[in-house]
């Protein structure tokens, strides 16, 4: 029973995910603006810490033993994981930005992918920005499946299907995944971003998972860089990274890490998120 309990929480924990949820898009809702030509990746950790900070919080990821930063920022061929620092975003660059924030006990967390605007590279900033927004359409398809999936696996598939669906031949990383989430950032069950035969445990009032779709533009094969955390692509593509934290309960699900609770993104696929009570 102690496993059933961690897995689903009760309604007033996870009301409890409310705050943690907004104050890590809160965050991210900073950085977007901030993310150009000329600006370092450690600034734009920065502005994220100083939002979380500011709502009382602290940064999940500075929980995490060996990592000091309040986020995690990929660039181009980078995929996740990357660690900010002095390198200096340039026109056209891809650039995913992961972060969490731990408050009061509880967890959120999320990512987001941008362009760089590069007028004089047209192609690029298009084929780089159909990437994100593919990646970010398959984050929604999951979200939406949630809303009626009767097994975790369920989210999978249909993260899949939307790639597929894309024509575009992208890879879906298979060595990273989703995971549950609540007391710790990464809690049970695994969320995987594709297709697999055990659906794993069933979708009921009280699961909270983050879902997080990593896609890239080339094969799905990566390498971790010598920093011992980057994840790249070993064939120099690009990669994508969204992600939500998502809660099902007793009126149906509700996007903890988006500020309308996922309405505008689960618009497309005739989902209405429902507040929790």
């Amino acid at each position: 029973m102690a496993f059933r309990r961690s897995l689903y929480k009760t309604p007033a924990q996870l009301r409890a995910m409310v705050e943690p949820g907004l104050i890590t898009a809160a965050a991210l809702d900073a950085v977007r603006p901030a993310a150009v030509a000329g600006a370092s990746t450690l600034e734009l950790d920065a502005i994220a810490h100083d939002v979380i900070v500011s709502r009382g919080a602290e940064s999940n990821f500075q929980l995490v033993r060996g990592y000091r930063h309040t986020t995690c920022i990929s660039v181009n061929e980078q995929v996740v994981h990357g660690i900010p620092g002095e390198r200096i975003l340039q026109p056209g660059d891809i650039v995913s930005i992961d972060c969490g924030a731990q408050f009061r006990g509880w967890n959120g967390d999320s990512a987001i992918t941008l362009v760089v605007p590069d007028p004089t590279r047209p192609e690029l900033v298009a084929a780089r920005q159909r990437l994100s927004e593919v990646t970010e359409g398959s984050l929604w398809a999951g979200i939406a499946a949630l809303a009626s999936a009767s097994r975790v696996g369920e989210i999978g598939d249909a993260v899949q299907t939307h790639i597929e669906a894309s024509g575009e031949g992208y890879g879906i990383l298979r060595d990273y995944v989703g995971h549950g989430i609540g007391r710790k950032m990464h809690e049970g069950p695994t969320v995987f971003n594709y297709r697999v035969a055990d659906l794993g445990p069933e979708v009921r009032p009280g699961l909270c998972v983050a879902i997080e779709p990593m896609v890239v533009g080339g094969d799905e094969a990566t390498l971790v860089e010598d920093d011992d955390w980057t994840v790249s692509t070993v064939d120099g593509s690009d990669g994508s990274h969204w992600e939500h934290s998502v809660a099902v309960h007793d009126g149906g699900i509700w996007v903890l890490t988006a500020a309308d609770g996922g309405a505008a993104g689960l618009a497309a696929f005739g989902v209405t998120p429902v507040p929790i009570d």
